[in-house]
């Protein structure tokens, strides 16, 4: 994907960079023996000291190099042994923060905050209450187009999320009603994008960021738990995977309605649900 290549892009300058400054070889004159181990090592070390990165920043740029030297293993069979020394470094253990994810009443005032008397309202009301039902990715929420959603029978919405993979998830009538009522004041042709900005084009991730900011400060007007959190577009992705879990839908339905790789993804839900647990106790 775009992100996975400018992920892989910034590690390769980054070490380029290093290996200029401490190899004192410009990028065009280094050989696969001057990318051994311990420099890898050096320059992962670089990376947390050095550029204050974080563990997951660090054992992000590790992937990177690792793709790149298992492509490398089927060029230069005849260093393997070299190669399996740089893929034998392992990932560093990193803490793993149970996630946020908001209550139902956290939902329903965030749900409640967006003005209906205005047509950005009614937008942004339609936009939160497919991205909480649904649980989309903000990729896919925003690439959304009138020919992917369903309103009829078996009413769902199509999307195209990672690794390239298609999905369908089924609606309810609540949010077929809401986007019934939206798209038709939306109006355009099926191509279009569900969600537009102001301009009538694509809404960028930093103006869904903002939006939902807007509605998260009114929304903690009514409903004061939730300015303890700070909640971000993959929150309300939480919160869908959430009711989900809490109205009983077992964890391998849960990850195929998030379109999750493995079912074992799924397992932080649990982890997070204290009334799970309290059940139980």
């Amino acid at each position: 994907s775009p992100h996975t290549i400018a992920s892989y892009r910034d590690t390769f300058r980054l070490l380029l960079g290093f290996a200029q400054k401490h190899l004192k070889k410009s990028p065009s004159q280094l050989t696969l023996d001057d990318l051994d181990s311990p420099f890898i090592g050096a320059f992962l070390d670089h990376i947390q000291n050095h550029r204050h990165n974080a563990v997951r920043t660090r054992n992000l740029r590790l992937t990177a190099i690792r793709s790149f030297f298992q492509y490398t293993a089927f060029q230069e069979p005849s260093r393997s042994a070299h190669i399996q020394r740089v893929l034998s470094i392992p990932a560093k253990r990193q803490d793993r923060a149970l996630i946020d994810f908001l209550t139902y009443p956290e939902i329903q005032a965030l749900l409640a905050a967006p003005n209906n008397s205005t047509w950005t309202g009614r937008r942004d009301h339609a936009l939160l209450l497919l991205a909480i039902q649904t649980g989309l990715r903000l990729s896919e929420l925003i690439h959304l187009r009138r020919c992917d959603t369903v309103l009829g029978a078996g009413a769902h919405v199509r999307c195209i999320g990672k690794g390239r993979k298609a999905r369908c998830t089924p609606l309810t009538k609540q949010t077929v009603t809401v986007l019934k009522t939206w798209l038709q004041e939306r109006g355009g042709s099926e191509t279009d994008v569900v969600f537009p900005s102001n301009r009538g084009t694509e809404l960028s991730p930093d103006g869904v960021q903002y939006l939902l900011a807007k509605h998260v400060a009114k929304a903690r007007e009514a409903c004061p738990s939730l300015k303890k959190k700070r909640v971000s577009p993959h929150v309300l992705r939480h919160s869908a995977a959430m009711e989900l879990l809490q109205s009983g839908v077992d964890h391998s339905v849960i990850a195929l309605w998030l379109g999750h790789e493995s079912p074992e993804t799924t397992q932080i839900y649990l982890q997070a649900d204290l009334a799970l647990k309290e059940k139980a106790l």
